[in-house]
């Protein structure tokens, strides 16, 4: 089993347990970026800094659901991600908060090969052994997380259709009924029921990132792609190469070499704006309409007028 980082009671705690007694905390700087988490960089007297997502008190599963996903990459020795230190929660009826301390990573300029290794190591990270990630069956986490600022459902499955229709269709289309007329719910419905006619089985389950666009990766302190912000769960990594497409995309060495490390099964482009169909999901359910019309026209692609 890999280990799940330690969680503390207070933010002195935390510091206390981590760098002893004679470290304090000297500087706190806000940064940038982070649309539902607070972002902070502290120096600690001894030099060393910490990088600190913050949120309410309340939301302390969302750190202790991230701080799995990232032991669950980390653990595949695949690609990097930062070096979990904690979780916290900060007492406090006022000020209280709960907490997510990780590595502060400096960032350096792109090898030359960045994204070739990238699409490499990706590949490696899908390939690796996912059983100790799933109590029983083929597909689904530990726990369940969050995709965003939702819930994300991880019901163990041994079938990847019906983990991928119970777990992450069902609940969103649930949550945006009110924004589908009727002929659009009977669409709903039999896309629902016909779903193994456009998805596959793959040939092994993958340790997903669950949330990759190009935001959650950020080149690290060696010149290559780590992976930050999962929403991990064990599913077809077809799921992952989708997600990365849905904004944009990444160069097309990315792709050719993840292809060539682990090829995909016939048919992918057939079956990727079905997965992505769950991010829009989720955007709609989060920021509302904007994302309406996109939702109906992968709803009208697989199941027509």
């Amino acid at each position: 089993m890999f280990k799940t980082p330690p969680h503390y009671d207070s933010l002195a705690q935390a510091l206390v347990s981590l760098f002893g007694s004679s470290v304090a905390l000297a500087h706190t700087d806000r940064l940038s970026g982070g649309d539902i988490n607070k972002a902070y960089a502290l120096t600690l007297t001894n030099g060393e800094k910490i990088f600190m997502k913050a949120n309410a008190k309340e939301n302390a599963a969302f750190f202790t659901a991230e701080a799995l996903a990232l032991s669950a990459i980390e653990s595949t020795k695949t690609i990097k991600t930062p070096k979990i230190l904690c979780t916290g929660t900060e007492p406090g009826e006022q000020v209280g908060y709960s907490f997510l301390f990780l590595d502060f990573i400096e960032s350096a300029p792109k090898i030359k090969n960045y994204w070739e290794i990238f699409g490499q190591e990706l590949a490696k990270m899908h390939k690796a052994e996912t059983r100790k990630f799933v109590d029983g069956g083929k597909f689904g986490f530990l726990q369940d997380n969050f995709i965003g600022a939702r819930k994300q459902q991880n019901l163990t499955n041994d079938s990847w259709i019906n983990f991928f229709r119970d777990s992450r269709l069902v609940p969103q289309f649930n949550a945006a009924d009110s924004y589908f007329d009727e002929n659009e719910r009977t669409k709903v419905s039999k896309l629902l029921d016909h779903l193994d006619e456009f998805l596959i089985e793959p040939e092994f389950p993958s340790l997903l990132h669950g949330d990759l666009w190009s935001g959650n990766a950020m080149c690290g302190s060696d010149g290559k792609a780590w992976l930050i912000d999962p929403a991990g769960y064990v599913g077809n990594c077809e799921a992952d190469l989708a997600m990365t497409e849905l904004f944009g995309g990444f160069p097309h060495e990315f792709y050719d070499a993840y292809r060539e490390e682990n090829p995909l099964e016939p048919g992918y482009e057939e079956r990727r704006d079905l997965y992505n169909l769950y991010h829009l999901l989720n955007h709609l359910n989060m920021f509302g309409s904007g994302y309406l019309d996109a939702v109906k026209s992968i709803l009208t692609e697989y199941v027509g007028l």
